[in-house]
């Protein structure tokens, strides 16, 4: 699998596993059925898609991109979807993440295996 089709994989991964993240709010603690679903059946997908990821790419990497997007995209869904609030210093935090992730990625230059 080539580079370019890893990163839109994991792409999908992550926006699975943040929609699934978003259903597991919705869902009430498991009491609303199609949540529930929705839940397991997204979470299921973005681990399927990981585990095809990390054949091919450093799982460091992977993992690193995983995280740091869907911290950084769940707080976003937070915030405009659920009304949550996000503080100057959780917003700092966030961009910190954000900031490791992309040194991780650009400094990550070892062979896939």
């Amino acid at each position: 699998m080539n580079e370019l089709k890893s990163y839109f994989l994991l792409a999908i991964a992550i926006a699975c596993e943040v929609a699934g993240t978003s259903f597991l709010k919705a869902s009430d603690g498991f009491t609303l059925p199609v949540q529930t679903i929705g839940t397991l059946m997204l979470y299921a997908a973005a681990f399927y898609l990981l585990a095809i990821i990390v054949r091919t790419m450093p799982i460091g990497v992977v993992y690193a991109i995983w995280s740091g997007a869907g911290i950084v995209l769940i707080s976003a869904v937070g915030w405009l979807r659920f009304g949550q609030s996000l503080s100057p210093a959780t917003m700092f935090g966030i961009a910190v993440i954000a900031a490791g992730v992309v040194i991780v990625n650009l400094s990550s230059a070892a062979p896939p295996h």
